[in-house]
């Protein structure tokens, strides 16, 4: 069976500032908080980076789970470089995968990161085309 490819979300304005809170439009769904001006959440253009880097981490998780990679830590850093002129979109997104585990080594890393990167992260794929995307891999780098 396959699952529903609709997916939707509600986002409500909190009455004051560029505050909202959303999140997925079942109710067992967990929301999230999002502030415009970044002040007391992470605003739209962070949270953009925040679900690359998420969704890339998951996939690079089942990836070295399907190597026999026993993982111990994973941490990514994602930093997008923006346009000057509206709009202000990313231009460039640069990863840093920090990776530790038992039977891990540079090949298998670099292969999980880059499947993820090049083949199954969606997010990844839903991004404009032109947006450099580049990654570096640190083996052993706990989070």
């Amino acid at each position: 069976m396959t699952a529903d490819p609709k997916r939707s979300v509600r986002l409500d304005w909190a009455g004051t500032g560029l505050k909202f809170h959303g999140g997925g439009t079942h109710p067992e769904t967990p929301s999230i908080e999002i502030d415009g001006d970044n002040a007391t959440a992470p605003g739209p253009m962070l949270v953009l980076l925040l679900a690359a880097a998420g969704c890339t981490s998951a996939d690079v998780v089942l990836v070295l789970e399907k190597m026999r990679v026993q993982l111990t830590s994973l941490s990514v850093e994602a930093e997008g470089v923006r346009r000057d002129e509206d709009p202000r979109r990313y231009d460039a997104i640069h990863f840093r995968y920090r990776i530790s585990g038992s039977g891990l080594d540079d090949e298998k890393a670099q292969r999980a990161v880059s499947l993820s990167v090049e083949k199954y992260c969606s997010v990844m794929h839903t991004l404009a085309p032109d947006i450099a995307i580049s990654y570096d891999v640190e083996i052993g780098g706990g989070a």
